[in-house]
């Protein structure tokens, strides 16, 4: 709830700039100072100047002024807070450019925002410590905290992450999807077709292939990997992040450190907090309010999803090169 109280800043710091409103008349602020956080950047669009996002930081001042002499448990000492689209004249532009990029290519980084969202992050982290920082975002800011957390991620930087109605719709990713769907029918097909000749190829590349999961899977657990695993929140309603919630027959399990320090570790997988009870009308179900009212019920998904399988896939599957020397 407070990680979207600061994304609603977010937004406002833009229609403040809008309105001409100063820092003492400003509607913003509102949004974070109760939480005892500072202003410590604005993230701005050069191809516009408008205002996409923030960096807030726990202001010690602050709270001492009201006797909390330490940060609580898990707050995080930095937030970077990415607003989605606004459809205002200033903003529409750059805002739908970002919007149909992610609709074409399901990637975002080739905006300037991706650049400018990731290098606030990465010197966050530098500075306060991977622990100390998390990412949040809503609609169009969520795809872009979801790609900038993987990013660091493929650097051993696993800062925290809580997306709110990530978009869930791209053509690229319906193209992956009726790609795999075409592999998966084309291989049951190939079960089906009598071989004629010695053993079949498929069998030993089939049995190859699991091996070398499994070991690739092992190899992740010994060395610790995978401790980054976003939060997704979803209302099954609202079209546009609905899909996360398809389930798939499997799950992107990779391995998440125990803790010890020790390379251990134990399986796990993204959590997804689905609306059980809430707006059912897109707008509503779509909109920012509905993640701090006071009634809202949540649960935890039980489905894995499939566009979580896909979106990790890539981050913690062993490199090829490994996977063939296994082999």
């Amino acid at each position: 709830m407070v990680i979207a109280c600061f994304i609603q800043g977010a937004y406002l710091l833009e229609l403040d700039r809008q309105e001409k409103r100063d820092e003492r008349t400003g509607l913003a602020p509102q949004w974070w100072r109760p939480f005892k956080y500072k202003l410590a950047q604005v993230l701005v669009d050069e191809r516009d100047g408008s205002i996409y996002g923030a960096v807030l930081e726990w202001d010690h001042q602050a709270a001492l002024s009201d006797y909390i002499p330490f940060r609580p448990t898990r707050a995080p000492a930095a937030v970077v807070p990415l607003r989605g689209t606004l459809l205002r004249a200033p903003t529409f532009r750059r805002d739908v450019v970002d919007d149909l990029r992610f609709l074409a290519w399901d990637s975002l980084k080739g905006s300037v925002r991706f650049a400018g969202a990731l290098a606030a992050l990465r010197d966050a982290a530098r500075r306060f410590g991977v622990g100390n920082v998390c990412v949040g975002g809503h609609s169009l800011g969520a795809g872009f905290a979801l790609q900038v957390g993987k990013a660091l991620a493929k650097e051993r930087v696993f800062v925290e992450c809580h997306v709110f109605n990530p978009p869930s719709v791209s053509l690229a990713m319906s193209l992956r999807g009726f790609v795999e769907t075409a592999g998966e029918l084309w291989g049951r097909a190939r079960g089906w077709i009598p071989y004629v000749g010695s053993q079949p190829a498929a069998d030993t590349s089939g049995g190859n292939t699991g091996h070398s999961e499994s070991e690739a899977r092992a190899s992740l657990a010994q060395s610790g990997m995978g401790r980054w695993l976003p939060y997704l929140y979803i209302n099954t309603n609202d079209y546009i992040c609905c899909h996360y919630s398809d389930a798939a027959g499997g799950t992107a399990t990779v391995a998440v450190d125990s803790g010890g320090g020790n390379g251990g570790g134990k399986a796990g997988v993204a959590t997804m907090l689905v609306v059980s009870k809430g707006p059912s009308k897109f707008l509503a179900a779509h909109g920012l309010e509905q993640w701090w009212a006071d009634d809202v019920e949540l649960q935890v998904a039980l489905n894995h999803s499939k566009l979580i399988d896909r979106q990790l896939r890539s981050l913690y599957a062993a490199p090829p090169a490994a996977l063939r020397a296994r082999s």
